[in-house]
């Protein structure tokens, strides 16, 4: 059974998160992503499949080589989920902070 990969699951690793980080400026081969990893290749590769079963990322075949890239719409689209979370929460941390104002000034 092939189940599609959830991308906040994804994301949700560490590597994963640097894996992106690293391909933020730059499209890069499996093999130079993974020379900046201290895990074996296959791991890394394995990161970049469910990276890219996610649709985070590209691959473009360019000869023998294959770059990966960050698929910048995907990224816009988890932007877009988080967005009213973060507009909630910093709606709340100015209130709070509001708050604190005023009890420093009546103590």
């Amino acid at each position: 059974m092939n189940l599609r990969r959830d991308v906040f699951q994804a994301i949700a690793d560490p590597t994963r998160r640097a894996i992106l980080t690293l391909l933020a400026t730059q499209a890069m081969t499996a093999g130079a992503i993974a020379a900046n990893f201290d895990t074996a290749r296959p791991t890394v590769s394995k990161h970049l499949q469910i990276l890219t079963e996610c649709d985070l990322l590209n691959k473009t075949q360019e000869g023998r080589e294959i770059y990966y890239a960050v698929n910048l719409q995907k990224i816009w689209e988890i932007e877009e989920f988080i967005a009213p979370f973060r507009a909630m929460w910093e709606e709340r941390f100015s209130k709070l902070e509001d708050v604190m104002k005023n009890f420093k000034n009546n103590s």
